[in-house]
């Protein structure tokens, strides 16, 4: 059986994709897959498999499992249950092959069903994002570089950055879908001893996958490593816009918070409290999808043809990552959607700033005077020193320092503060963000 996965984090798709009931429904699919092939190629008699599925098998989980308590293998459990709900028709099915046969091209038909969910999923985000970045396309905030005041830049601009990193995440799970829907029916140890490689890539064609180069008794687990990596890397992302969020939303920042609803609460205790849950909630849920990589890369290096160390991992991870993945982007493609965006306090924060973020553009115009750069430096960082202090306006410290006066006029000094000349490529670059998608 698949482990429990906690239903407060797993969408009602993914519940049903993971469910016993699917798997061994994708389990007879793929013997029926092989079974129609084996047919073609005169291994066992023509009509097997349609007679096997007339019958319409109503397979049981729980008789399953409780055959697998004496057989203790799972494949035979689910064939013994089978031969017994279908008939004579099913001594014929898994003619030559083996386990792995079954297990690794089902896993692979999960693994493509639930990577095709999740990039539904991420393009609904990216949508999301790309909406709130062209209404902000040229709302003035200022950036952090270590959680300062770095140099102004746009909310649209911010918003077409995290655009920017789900769309490469959606990208990289389609390459990942790419290299997970691979199979194998090659027999024990990948040799095809009874079968033939034509009957393979005849039954995995019809399921939609394909052949894996050189298969063991399991398809190669770097695959999969590459699968899980993929997920993690796109759960990053969503840490990455949540953390933002997190930091906007602090009481002293307060230029954007999640949507509080009427009728929501924010602490038991304090009733003022409106608390960046759902951000927080993401940040906390890509730990658990990122910490699958390292235990997927482990199971890389199996033993010769194989071992089974990799059989109880993947169990465990792929139903809980896939799924909490898929909750992450509901949530964060939520989050997005109901944003509350404070332009005034941005402008506010601009305006505390006391004009700090433009002393590289004071820098350069001295340099351009031909001044050495460190010289040019220390002039402004000795102004920029005072007005960090609370001494006054960068701007008007600059003009009232003689030393400055002789190279830059005070008009010059104070065109070097233009929001609008600092801010005047930020609307190319969204529009080039978003025109990157497909």
């Amino acid at each position: 059986m698949w482990p429990a996965m906690i239903t407060r984090y797993t969408p009602a798709d993914f519940a049903e994709l993971w469910s016993d009931a699917t798997r061994y429904s994708t389990w007879l699919t793929v013997e029926l897959a092989a079974c129609v092939a084996m047919e073609d190629a005169g291994l066992v008699p023509k009509g097997t498999a349609a007679a096997i599925e007339e019958k319409k098998l109503d397979l049981d989980a729980a008789e399953i499992d409780r055959i697998e308590k004496t057989t203790r293998h799972d494949v035979i459990a689910f064939l013994t249950h089978v031969e017994k709900l279908a008939g004579a028709p099913a001594k014929y099915l898994h003619r030559g092959m083996t386990s792995s046969d079954v297990l690794d091209t089902s896993f692979a038909l999960l693994l493509v069903r639930a990577c095709d969910a999740l990039i539904l999923r991420a393009k609904r985000l990216e949508a999301a994002i790309a909406v709130r970045a062209k209404e902000h396309v040229a709302t003035p905030t200022v950036g952090r570089s270590h959680g300062i005041f770095a140099e102004p830049v746009t909310f649209g601009m911010v918003l077409a950055g995290h655009f920017a990193e789900i769309h490469r995440g959606r990208k990289r799970l389609e390459a990942a879908r790419a290299e997970i829907a691979v199979g194998k029916i090659a027999g024990a140890v990948g040799t095809y001893a009874h079968l033939a490689p034509e009957i393979e890539a005849q039954a995995l064609g019809a399921l939609g996958l394909r052949p894996e180069t050189v298969s063991t008794q399991v398809v190669a687990r770097d695959r999969h490593a590459a699968f899980f990596s993929a997920l993690a890397l796109m759960a990053a992302g969503i840490e990455r816009l949540a953390t933002n969020v997190r930091h906007l939303q602090r009481t002293e920042v307060g230029e954007a918070e999640e949507r509080f609803s009427v009728g929501q609460k924010g602490s038991s205790a304090m009733p003022h409290k409106r608390n960046p849950v759902l951000s927080e909630n993401l940040c906390g849920l890509a730990r658990i999808v990122r910490s699958a990589v390292v235990p997927a890369l482990e199971n890389v290096a199996l033993w010769h043809e194989r071992d089974i160390s990799h059989s109880s991992v993947e169990r465990m991870i792929a139903p809980d990552t896939t799924a909490t993945l898929a909750f992450m982007l509901d949530r964060a493609t939520g989050l997005v959607e109901g944003l509350v965006v404070y332009p005034q306090k941005m402008q506010s924060s601009l305006d505390q700033g006391r004009g700090l973020f433009f002393s590289e553009a004071v820098l350069l115009a001295l340099v351009d005077k031909g001044l050495g750069r460190q010289v040019a430096y220390e002039m402004v960082q000795r102004n920029a020193m005072r007005a960090f202090a609370g001494e006054g306006q960068l701007a008007d410290l600059l003009c009232a320092d003689e030393e400055i006066g002789k190279h830059l006029s005070n008009e010059e000094v104070r065109h070097c503060f233009d929001l609008k000349h600092a801010l005047r490529h930020c609307a190319a670059v969204v529009a080039r963000a978003l025109g990157s998608a497909e």
